[in-house]
């Protein structure tokens, strides 16, 4: 069953084939056949998932399902889950039950989608490996010795070792894309304010996005239509129609016009992901597609850019952790002073501290005009670039990641290589909008992802060429062999 995709699964409860409780108590198996190796999961709710799989079966029998309706899918632990432990991978959350439910997870159980658990991640979102978990790193089910991507690595893990078929991520710089590629998967950061961030733990506000995770981009546009639309809480969403995202799958890619960044294939991107990337390429063209060579001018603007806005975003977000509120509290504080040092001192990570301290630099008297407002308005001539070449072309191609998944733990102590990594896929963030990570293909028995970034609300068009890509290649039959 765990090798079925969505629309089979969904076919099969509707036609009595199995129940959502057999359904469930399947993935819960493997959950705990699997898992102790992966570390995908914080928290498994098996008792929960199991009555919201017995409610769900009971709405088929009176005619009120939905098409994912009896669906198991993972939540990514940065979502607020009424009564259930929200961490955020972070020790200093690790006692953090949410007393309400964020936008996202309230709309997945609207749509009868059945919660196995909430997935590790990089503490706070901050990180590219899932290797900055309180809980532990995650490993790669393609090689357990391999990082899974981050920071939404344990669903990546999950969904890819047939844990479930379905999770969600957040994408604050490649936090959906950069797993997906590393993990054989399809994932999609929509364009900003498509889904509600309500409920969704901050790490950088301007930046941050959630969006689905899956084996083909057939799955996560049904998820995505679940995820997506105006949300009153959140004052970032748009007001703005949500298109049926299954139903434009099938259209033709005939005259689509896909731009190839020059920056994007220059030095830096590994020989093989290069050549991965020139075949996908290719069969796009002969799906219809034509090909243009585009330029991104401030390309190599994007990291330094990033890695001052994203800072400074989450020094002010992660402020209110101070153990007053919520949250852990030091033992024993000699006076507020202590209570708020040793609580943040021992609840963040070194990777979290890492982030507070150049924001706070980056925001601090003496230097925000230098690095912080010269930073928005590097921002702005990003957006200007991207805009430009939207003119000319439809989508753009270019690699995701410029490696595949190196061994966990070779890169710790050098963080700044793994911020150069960002380079594909931070730029779409800082602009706001919609980009896709799809497979297309392996070096030495590891995933290469493809992405395709698109235009503001897109996504559609995005799914659509994943789609037609990958009826026409089986990348994303592939599986991690022992899974």
């Amino acid at each position: 069953m765990h090798t079925k995709s969505v629309a089979e699964l969904a076919t099969d409860l509707g036609s009595k084939k199995i129940s959502s409780v057999e359904l469930t108590q399947h993935f819960l198996k493997r959950i705990q056949q699997h898992d102790n190796d992966l570390n995908s999961f914080i928290t498994v709710c098996e008792e929960r998932a199991l009555a919201d799989a017995k409610a769900a079966d009971e709405m088929r029998q009176q005619g009120k399902a939905g098409p994912l309706t009896g669906i198991p899918m993972a939540q990514k632990d940065i979502f607020c889950t009424k009564g259930i432990k929200t961490t955020c991978a972070s020790k200093i959350l690790s006692n953090f039950v949410a007393p309400y439910d964020a936008t996202v997870v309230e709309r997945c159980q609207q749509a009868g989608l059945v919660m196995l658990g909430k997935t590790n991640m990089d503490e706070f979102a901050m990180g590219s490996t899932n290797e900055n978990s309180y809980y532990g790193a995650v490993k790669n089910p393609w090689d357990q010795t391999c990082v899974t991507g981050g920071s939404s690595g344990g669903s990546a893990a999950a969904v890819a070792a047939g844990l479930t078929p379905l999770a969600t991520g957040t994408d604050t710089g490649g936090s959906i894309r950069q797993p997906s590629a590393l993990c054989n998967l399809t994932g999609i950061k929509p364009t900003y304010g498509r889904v509600s961030r309500y409920g969704m733990i901050a790490y950088a506000s301007s930046l941050d996005q959630g969006g689905p995770m899956g084996r083909s981009a057939h799955d996560i546009a049904l998820l995505l239509q679940t995820m997506a639309g105006f949300d009153p809480k959140d004052s970032t969403s748009i007001e703005r129609e949500v298109p049926d995202y299954p139903a434009t799958l099938e259209a033709k890619l005939d005259g689509l016009r896909i731009g190839l960044p020059k920056e994007y294939f220059a030095t830096g991107l590994d020989a093989n992901v290069a050549n991965v990337i020139d075949q996908c390429a290719k069969n796009l063209e002969k799906l219809g597609a034509k090909l243009l060579e585009i330029a991104l001018p401030t390309t190599a603007s994007h990291v330094p850019t990033y890695y001052v806005i994203a800072p400074a975003e989450a020094s002010s977000n992660l402020s209110r952790y101070d153990g007053a509120r919520y949250g852990m509290r030091c033992e024993d504080p000699k006076n507020l002073e202590d209570m708020y040092k040793r609580s943040r001192g021992e609840g963040f990570g070194a990777e979290v501290k890492r982030r507070i301290m150049v924001g706070t630099y980056a925001l601090s008297a003496g230097y925000y005009d230098a690095y912080y407002l010269k930073a928005q308005k590097i921002r702005r001539l990003i957006c200007d670039d991207f805009n430009n070449a939207f003119k000319e072309v439809d989508v753009i191609l270019g690699p995701t990641y410029p490696t595949t998944a190196f061994k966990i733990g070779e890169k710790l102590q050098d963080p700044v290589s793994l911020y150069l990594a960002d380079i594909y896929t931070i730029a779409v963030n800082l602009a706001g909008l919609p980009a896709l990570s799809m497979p297309a293909g392996f070096n030495k028995g590891l995933p290469i992802g493809a992405q395709l970034i698109g235009n503001y609300f897109t996504e559609a068009q995005l799914l659509n060429v994943a789609h037609q890509y990958q009826q026409a290649t089986d990348w994303h039959h592939k599986l991690a062999e022992g899974y």
